[in-house]
């Protein structure tokens, strides 16, 4: 007779991008998953982000993909516009190109349209899966498994992924505190209705803005009812690393000023623009200990420059769901094969993510004869293609384990 083993309980802590898809893929292996989330319901403060190719193969094995589609916008193409008079250079064809060249779709989407399409699949194959109101304050592990701690209580399992953020508290408990750094730049940020904008605006088309000491993107999202803007100006003082921190118009218009009308008709419909300062963090080179492992931005959070933030976070719940199976289910060992699949490639990410902002920022762009050949140097497609093609043609269901 066969006997059954039971397969390890995995507890996440953090309900976000990379908690959600680590517990769905490995719920769909057979695994138990518990997911704790300190906020009181699963919701971001709205803020859209880009989700290409690689990380649609992802949204694809995991069976959401075509929720997610009926949410986000598929972006026709992407293009680079210059700061003061607009002048703008397509950079990429995303329609059907990126489905001929890579296989699946480059989306733009808002934030949380993909929290909650992630969470519907959770809670269809296991409905109490996520417990809210549940900030982790701790953990600790031994040979036979691993307590979470949480305000009101405690978890136990046989693996513990800290799926908590920049500020992760289980990264703090495995290695220590961490040392940001700011960056000098300051991001402002907000949804504006599409209805609000020039008519046109009104594209499904990713614009990003270069110029010297700044630039700006915005983009389509929950299916073209509103544009996402974020826009990134370099600025001396130092400021609170927060995503919820408010300011005013006053303020943002006074960052960019000198930029394009269509920036400003931005800000001014803004019903919020947020802010937050950017901050470096040196790329961890252990992820794992014992039974307790990280994903996403606890372990690799990285600037905005590559809009990889959220697919990274994607990749590694992917990744990690495969890891822990080909090790037969040793969680300690499948941990170490999901940091040796994974350390390599997000690193470079990270790097590269703060390379791309030196060049969308460079003073070169000042002046308007300067910034054409600096653009049509820069932007040129066999460039463009090697900054993205490895990123694009990752397959996370063969990648080596």
């Amino acid at each position: 007779m066969t006997i059954q083993l039971r397969k390890p309980h995995i507890l996440i802590a953090g309900g976000g991008i990379g908690g959600l898809t680590a517990a769905l893929a490995l719920l769909k292996r057979g695994y138990d998953v518990d997911v704790y989330e300190q906020a009181p319901e699963l919701r971001e403060v709205g803020a859209g982000l880009q989700i290409s190719p690689n990380g649609n193969r992802v949204l694809h094995e995991l069976g959401v993909l075509d929720a997610f589609l009926a949410l986000a916008c598929q972006a026709e193409g992407k293009e680079i516009r210059l700061w003061n008079t607009g002048q703008t250079w397509k950079i990429h064809d995303l329609g059907e190109e990126s489905v001929a060249r890579y296989g699946f779709p480059y989306c733009t989407a808002y934030r949380p349209d993909l929290l909650a399409v992630l969470a519907e699949g959770v809670q269809r194959i296991k409905p109490d899966a996520i417990h809210l109101n549940a900030r982790c304050t701790g953990f600790a592990q031994d040979a036979q498994g691993v307590r979470l701690l949480f305000d009101g209580g405690e978890a136990r399992g046989d693996g513990l992924i800290g799926a908590d953020g920049v500020h992760s508290r289980i990264r703090q408990g495995l290695f220590g505190d961490d040392k940001p750094e700011y960056t000098g730049m300051l991001s402002w940020r907000g949804v504006i209705p599409m209805e609000k904008l020039p008519q046109h605006m009104r594209r499904r088309v990713g614009s990003n803005w270069v110029g010297p000491g700044g630039h700006v993107v915005h983009y389509p999202v929950h299916r073209g009812e509103y544009m996402n803007m974020n826009g990134i100006i370099e600025i001396d003082h130092w400021e609170d690393e927060s995503w919820s921190a408010k300011g005013t118009h006053e303020e943002c218009h006074a960052c960019f000023a000198g930029w394009g009308p269509d920036v400003h008709a931005m800000i001014d419909n803004l019903a919020t623009p947020f802010k937050w300062a950017l901050f470096n963090r040196e790329p961890l080179t252990r992820w794992s200990v014992g039974r307790v492992s990280l994903t996403g931005d606890a372990c690799h959070s990285m600037l905005p420059m590559l809009a990889q933030g959220g697919v990274m976070a994607l990749e590694d719940g992917y990744v990690l769901a495969r890891a822990l199976e080909a090790a037969g289910d040793d969680v300690e060992q499948g941990l170490k094969r999901y940091e040796q699949a994974r350390l390599e490639r997000t690193t470079k990410v990270v790097v590269g993510s703060a390379e791309n902002g030196k060049r969308f920022q460079s003073r070169t762009l000042a002046n308007a004869e300067e910034a054409e050949a600096y653009v049509n140097r820069e932007w040129q497609p066999e460039k463009v293609r090697a900054r993205y093609d490895w990123l694009f043609t990752y397959d996370v269901t063969s990648v080596p384990l």
